[in-house]
């Protein structure tokens, strides 16, 4: 994050000189509150002020969407249509997706504008737990069900998947829950039981769900603790 006296000497055409006696009189505010110390660390978010005239004032943005199916989880695809052009928000521009789903998967996805938010949601420190609804083409033994809890070794990756929660909800539905987004994980989980994958619909991340949002619609949300 950038020192206050960088900000201003960018945001400004203040000579340096100047800048400092800016601060050194108080005529410089950081979410209205005098700051004087040049080295002060400040974020995007903080509004910042100079005899009254704001040089930077961002609000956070964080959103949850209903993806649709052949819809990209990109900010810009010229071939496909995107969640962001699902967006009416004349702030989309600034948005970034976190944690993505594959084109024809539907279900929760979440757009922001913090990156600081962003890195700690997806961290695998975190562990949050995704949830999806999944729709196979054979009917799922309950040996998928220790399988799941045991892992899978993935050779691309060199690597052996966290514990994943299974539960069959009919012949050929069932609940995942993942604390990781390895590439097609779920689809090459059900793989190793020779069973395609017909559907995948996310329906919560962490502490936040879907509930009666429908296709294509979005709605702000707060930070929340993750």
């Amino acid at each position: 994050m950038p020192r206050l006296d960088k900000h201003l000497s960018k945001a400004t055409d203040l000579p340096k000189a100047k800048l400092r006696r800016a601060l050194a009189q108080g005529r410089v505010t950081v979410d209205g509150v005098q700051a004087r110390d040049g080295a002060q660390v400040i974020n995007k978010f903080h509004k910042v002020q100079v005899d009254g005239e704001t040089t930077q004032d961002n609000t956070p943005r964080y959103l949850m969407l209903h993806k649709p199916p052949a819809v990209v989880c990109a900010t810009q695809d010229y071939q496909h249509k995107t969640v962001i052009d699902l967006l009416n928000q004349p702030w989309k521009s600034q948005l970034h997706i976190v944690g993505r789903l594959d084109y024809n998967s539907t279900g929760l996805v979440l757009l922001s504008n913090d990156g600081q938010w962003s890195r700690q949601l997806s961290s695998p420190k975190t562990s949050l737990t995704k949830r999806y609804l999944v729709t196979t083409e054979k009917p799922i033994g309950t040996d998928c069900i220790a399988a799941f809890k045991a892992g899978f070794f993935f050779a691309y990756e060199g690597l052996t998947t966290r514990p994943a929660g299974l539960k069959i909800l009919t012949e050929c539905t069932a609940e995942v829950e993942l604390t990781e987004g390895r590439y097609h994980q779920i689809k090459r989980m059900f793989g190793r039981f020779d069973n395609k994958v017909l559907s995948i619909h996310r329906f919560a991340v962490g502490p936040y769900e879907l509930g009666t949002l429908r296709e294509g619609e979005s709605v702000e949300v707060s930070r929340g603790p993750l």
